[in-house]
């Protein structure tokens, strides 16, 4: 039995309009954000990066493909991993329907990993993807941008993560986070380093939990993202409710 108050359609209305405009609020309070954001200053790149990729070792203007906007996504797959972080294979499985959209808008968007680069091919075969995702195996990429940590880390039991001191995680396994960061390449071919985002921070790139904030039950989570596994690692799916439709 639902636990919220049943009302009349005209009690519902007034409830529903109150948060409306608190909707509204916060609509408006993202356009300030996204408008700060692309104010922000840049920051030349000035070291070279090498990535490990299917067709050859790239730097970092090759993973532009030929656009001025580069996003990475810094997906937590690290060295001798048998699978991707599920969190990050959640976010990930909402990519390939943006791509079309993002490429005709002058927008690259691509994963980069710490995982050698035949690890990182047989987990993407596994989940059937086919986004761009690239190895910064060998490279400091993943630790200047503070994704992945150090010996020097792990000996201290710190590290820089959101932009502030974190204690490092105690397993191995853990040593990688998640992040997304964006650059911008002239016509000079002088790549700025524009933006990152850390921890939740790129949560609103997951559609599915947009949709559901809008379900009765919400995300119905005891903590976060805890009901998410990797796609092909769900059990079968519930049988419909007696007397739906076909």
């Amino acid at each position: 039995m639902s636990q919220h108050p049943v009302v009349s359609q005209q009690e519902w209305l007034t409830a529903r309009k109150a948060l409306l405009l608190r909707e509204k609020e916060a609509t408006h309070l993202r356009d300030q954000i996204n408008a700060e954001r692309l104010a922000l200053p840049w920051v030349k790149v000035d070291k070279n990066y090498t990535f490990q990729a299917p067709n050859g070792n790239k730097t970092l203007a090759n993973l532009f493909d030929g656009r001025t906007q580069l996003i990475v996504y810094h997906f937590m797959l690290g060295p001798g991993w048998t699978a991707g972080c599920p969190g990050c294979s959640f976010l990930s499985d909402h990519f390939e329907g943006a791509l079309p959209h993002l490429e005709h808008h002058d927008v690259t968007l691509t994963a980069v990993s710490r995982a050698p680069l035949p690890e990182i091919e047989a987990y993407k075969t596994r989940m059937g993807w086919r986004f761009p995702w690239v190895s910064a195996f060998g490279s400091d990429f993943n630790y200047d941008y503070h994704v992945s940590f150090t010996k020097e880390n792990l000996a201290s039991g710190k590290a820089i993560y959101n932009f502030s001191e974190t204690p490092v995680p105690a397993k191995p396994a853990d040593t990688e986070l998640p992040g997304l960061s964006s650059f911008y390449k002239d016509e000079s071919g002088d790549i700025f380093h524009t933006y990152s985002s850390y921890g939740r921070g790129p949560e609103e790139l997951i559609g599915t939990l947009m949709i559901l904030d809008r379900a009765p039950k919400g995300r119905n989570e005891q903590k976060t993202m805890d009901f998410v596994r990797r796609h092909d690692e769900y059990d079968q799916p519930a049988s419909r409710s007696a007397g739906s439709a076909d």
